[in-house]
């Protein structure tokens, strides 16, 4: 599910639905608590909660997206992370008999001791969408109490909005509209896809990465080191803040870099008083520049490049600094920089930092910049040496300005890498032998690879799947891919489910199966009521060369085709149209294939898989070298 609203105060029921008008039995429901989303659900046995990690942003619009797969669920908040968790029990379906109340909670009854609220949303909704419907809020409503219009100049969004989980924002009553893109996306409407490994982050002025904050680590000291190149001569650089002081018009403890008119500046408050210090020349814009700053007690010491350190000493008497909010690089949150009482006043209306940053150690630890970053908003990547991935697979490529070295295994990962010397014997990810590895995995007939993580598991089973990848065998039979049930959840649970559907009680064993028989590829797929099979006898595959594989699923219908045949299609039959898998995706076999498959196959491939992408896009690359599961038995592809 995916909705944006924009609420006006921290509490209420966003989306309610369940089994019976007294929410006894199963239901889910997407509420805010003292502005926390939380997505709780009962599949029958005990409720779970899942809660956003950080709270909405008031009289904004916001994105929260719910994936819930059996028992498992998980929550993203505008481009937060994903958090999971799970509801309690064995029981992993819910039913839904109730209408879907959007807003609020309807004339559902019993939402104490269920929900931490009770009353509906006060804001706005603009977008539901649910397992790939988007629903007219008007035209497809069965009926509404209460409900007007939101104010025309809240939903200047709307005429573009925002792709993939961005949150569409405008300043000003007629100011522009702005996508924040999560990370991984980029762009006007954040349609440009973001390579998340390469390590050297760009800022466009409406960026910024968000990590924890320093807590007590700079209580007495703090040691700062960061390697930037600037496109703009102001812009905040880093910051992070704590609660609001008691004095009206200030901001408390906080330590902050920034760009002014071409010269950076650290300033910092203990408490009682801010100080600043100024680097001497103004740097230069386009190239990259070493930036230290170093304070102990009320003595802080900033140095850029080679030019000698300014020092400045912090009024009053305070000597320490506690900083329990999120640190942010690159800038900060538009609502959080305009009227936060964590954000110094001097700072609230500062410009954030246009520009490229490739190091940042604190207290001489780095800090991996996207790794470790809790959230992220319109970070793209700068053009470098990096982006063209120089170091082996398992080697990691660090920036050294407009060059790099690379660390390779056995080197220190915690390690200052400016302390070590530049590593030459990495293969070039280039080599074809490495993008073979990467890309391609070889087995033997009793090997498997299992992928179990989200990302993999939910285009796998999403309403729409595209499957492509080369294939290379010489033998005649064999499993390729395997998504099905695990043989001990075939349950009364499951049975029941599909009774209520007028299923056939022997059917209900959902599975997606490529395999290999008699030399010709074939495709066998049941969602519950009903097997497809599709065997594709136009192109022999066991002459061990290698061969394109293409699997498209859409609903019921599925098509297959080899090299550039034509695609043959059938139609699953019944009436059901959703993948209930859950044993993760298994590629080249899987264990003990036998039973896990009911009998259909009894053996892992013989060859070899490369180049497996998955996803409605073909857009996500699956990595043989590195499952989320087990690896079994698997080689290299000679």
């Amino acid at each position: 599910m995916h909705v944006e609203f924009r609420p006006e105060a921290p509490d209420g029921v966003l989306l309610l639905a369940g089994e019976r008008d007294d929410l006894t039995g199963d239901y889910l429901a997407v509420v805010l608590n003292k502005g926390f989303v939380e997505f709780r659900f009962d599949c029958g046995s005990g409720q779970g909660v899942v809660r956003s990690d950080e709270t909405v942003v008031l009289n904004e619009w916001n994105r929260v997206s719910v994936h819930r797969q059996r028992w498992d669920a998980s929550v993203r908040l505008n481009a937060g992370k994903w958090v999971t968790g799970r509801s309690k029990g064995l029981f992993s379906r819910i039913t839904f008999r109730e209408p879907l109340f959007l807003g609020g909670p309807g004339n559902t009854t019993g939402l104490v001791g269920k929900l931490p609220v009770d009353l509906g949303l006060h804001g706005c909704v603009r977008h539901l969408e649910v397992n790939g419907q988007v629903y007219d809020l008007s035209e497809d409503a069965m009926q509404g109490f209460d409900v007007e219009e939101c104010g025309a100049g809240a939903d200047r969004c709307s005429s573009a909005p925002c792709l993939h989980g961005g949150t569409c924002v405008s300043e000003a009553a007629a100011g522009p509209a702005v996508c924040l893109c999560p990370l991984g996306w980029a762009g006007e409407r954040c349609d440009s896809r973001v390579d998340l490994d390469v390590l050297v982050p760009s800022f466009n002025g409406s960026s910024y990465l968000r990590y924890p904050g320093l807590g007590d680590a700079a209580l007495s000291w703090l040691d700062l080191q960061l390697t930037l190149k600037p496109a703009a001569p102001s812009g905040v650089v880093l910051y992070n803040g704590a609660r609001a002081a008691a004095v009206p018009g200030a901001g408390g403890d906080f330590v902050a870099l920034a760009l002014v008119d071409g010269h950076l500046e650290f300033s910092f408050d203990l408490g009682s008083g801010t100080a600043v210090v100024r680097s001497a020349r103004p740097v230069s814009l386009g190239e990259w520049h070493e930036v230290r700053v170093s304070r102990t007690g009320r003595l802080a010491v900033l140095q850029v490049d080679d030019e000698a350190g300014a020092e400045v000493v912090a009024p009053g008497a305070f000597l320490q600094l506690s900083l329990p909010l999120s640190l942010y690089l690159g800038g900060l949150p538009p609502a959080a920089a305009a009227t936060a009482p964590s954000v110094a006043p001097s700072l609230r209306d500062r410009p954030a930092f246009v520009g490229c940053i490739q190091k940042v150690l604190v207290n001489e630890r780095p800090l991996h910049l996207l790794e470790h970053a809790l959230a992220g908003v319109n970070v793209d990547t700068c053009p470098h040496p990096c982006g063209a991935r120089p170091c082996s697979p398992r080697g990691r490529c660090v920036p050294r300005g407009d060059s790099f070295t690379c660390l390779c295994p056995g080197a220190d990962p915690g390690a200052d890498p400016a302390g070590q010397q530049p590593v030459t014997d990495c293969v070039s990810e280039h080599d074809p032998r490495v993008l073979e590895h990467r890309l391609s995995a070889g087995f033997s007939g009793n090997g498997h690879i299992h992928f179990t993580d989200m990302e993999t598991v939910r285009r796998s089973l999403s309403d729409t799947l595209r499957v492509n990848m080369r294939l290379r065998t010489t033998s005649s039979s064999g499993l390729v891919l395997w998504l099905g049930r695990r043989p001990e959840d075939d349950d009364e649970e499951v049975r029941a489910v599909h009774q209520r559907h007028g299923v056939h009680p022997s059917f209900g064993n959902d599975f997606l199966a490529v395999a290999v028989h008699d030399g010709l590829v074939h495709l066998r797929l049941d969602l519950g009521s009903g097997e497809l099979f599709l065997g594709y006898n136009l192109t022999r595959v066991d002459d061990g060369k290698w061969h394109r594989i293409n699997v498209n699923r859409r609903g019921q219908e599925a098509t297959i085709s080899v090299d550039n045949g034509p695609a043959f299609g059938r139609t699953a039959p019944g009436r059901l149209r959703q993948l209930n898998a859950n044993t993760g995706l298994y590629v080249g076999g899987a264990p003990d294939p036998q039973r896990l498959t009911r009998g259909r196959y009894s053996t892992g491939m013989v060859g070899c898989v490369a180049d497996l992408v998955l996803g409605e896009d073909l857009d996500y690359h699956v990595r043989l070298d590195a499952p989320s599961g087990e690896s079994v038995n698997v080689a290299a592809c000679g």
